[in-house]
């Protein structure tokens, strides 16, 4: 217990220091997103991800928090799939790029001696979705990094639960090193996590939740993994049917995520992930007690039906920015000023 506190607490100032370390290099590499109409650097992402596997290989290679064959083995998966995030915030990448490589590293990690072929397959399918969803959750400051720590939690205690103490350690280091990358990424966030962060964290929040319920009950394995994962998969939902309803290609991006959505709705800025990291939290304790037979796996049915009410309620919200009068004024000064400019030169 005390090593593991100490692991936690050394990963938090860590992924802290490594962040803001980290900015310099990504502004003049241009491993950027665009936010508030300037640039972002993306060092949280990289920043995690080493935090998380130097102190989890640390504290393994030292005896203090075992992992075992299968957990280092995730992890690393993991960094491999950080490694192809890297590549994408460096440079455009196909769509389908990052989902076959995460599909790729997920055939590795899967226990195919407890699920069988099939259902691991299967597995390896859920975890390419769920890391997909949690990436596309990186599109508001603080939002990731909340939904993502309070998934470790609870994945951690499913493991737990389980005596899978290798396990409970890697995500309790995740959970830190995130919490360490949130203090530069609330807003206003000065860094962002980008594909590297997201795709990692997805992919060991995913692959952990795998690991957990292999060998167990189908219904109550589905069950926890979807109350895990709900609040991605909710917002891919969101994106997959309002895109369609508009008629606009699924994989083309676009501000119309939950985030954006409850922006629209008039929610500040940092309430989004307070409110979201609010629902993660729901779900992950009806994933826990499901895990534990505390509830049926009905109890998800709950979870469900809450997500679905979200996104019925917000498909339909306007995603372009609506200017306030004043704004709008301003706006339509400055295109006048423009114009008289344009024709003036």
């Amino acid at each position: 217990m005390l090593y593991g506190i100490a692991a936690a607490a050394a990963t938090l100032l860590l992924s802290a220091l490594l962040t803001g370390v980290l900015r310099v290099p990504a502004l003049r590499l241009g491993i950027t997103d665009r936010r508030r109409r300037r640039p972002l650097p993306l060092s949280g992402g990289t920043a995690v991800a080493l935090a998380t596997v130097l102190v989890a290989a640390g504290a393994d290679a030292a005896g203090l928090l075992p992992l075992g064959a299968g957990v280092g083995r995730m992890a690393v998966a993991a960094g491999c799939v950080a490694l192809l995030g890297l590549a994408a915030d460096l440079r455009r990448l196909r769509w389908w790029v990052a989902p076959a490589g995460t599909a790729v590293a997920a055939a590795f990690v899967v226990p195919y001696e407890e699920t069988g072929v099939a259902a691991g397959v299967a597995a390896v399918g859920w975890i390419v979705v769920a890391t997909a969803a949690f990436r596309a959750l990186d599109h508001a400051d603080g939002l990731a990094g909340t939904v993502g720590a309070v998934g470790a939690f609870g994945a951690a205690a499913c493991a737990t639960a389980e005596l899978m103490d290798g396990l409970a350690a890697l995500l309790g280091v995740l959970a830190a090193a995130l919490a360490g990358f949130l203090l530069h990424n609330w807003f206003p966030a000065r860094a962002g996590l980008g594909a590297a962060g997201a795709l990692f964290t997805g992919f060991v929040l995913a692959s952990s939740a795998v690991f957990v319920r292999a060998g167990q009950g189908i219904g109550a394995g589905a069950a926890v993994l979807y109350a895990l994962a709900a609040i991605g998969c909710a917002d891919a939902a969101l994106v997959v049917l309002g895109r369609r309803l508009d008629r606009r290609a699924v994989t083309r991006g676009r501000p119309d995520h939950l985030g954006h959505r409850l922006r629209r709705l008039g929610l500040a800025p940092r309430a989004v992930p307070v409110l979201l990291g609010a629902g993660s939290a729901g779900g992950a304790l009806v994933a826990v007690c499901v895990h534990t037979g505390r509830l049926s796996p009905g109890a998800a049915w709950w979870v469900a039906a809450a997500a679905a009410a979200l996104v019925l309620v917000l498909v339909r919200r306007p995603v372009t920015p609506v200017f306030r009068p004043r704004q709008r004024v301003a706006s339509a000064s400055s295109q006048v000023s423009e114009r008289l400019r344009v024709r003036s030169g």
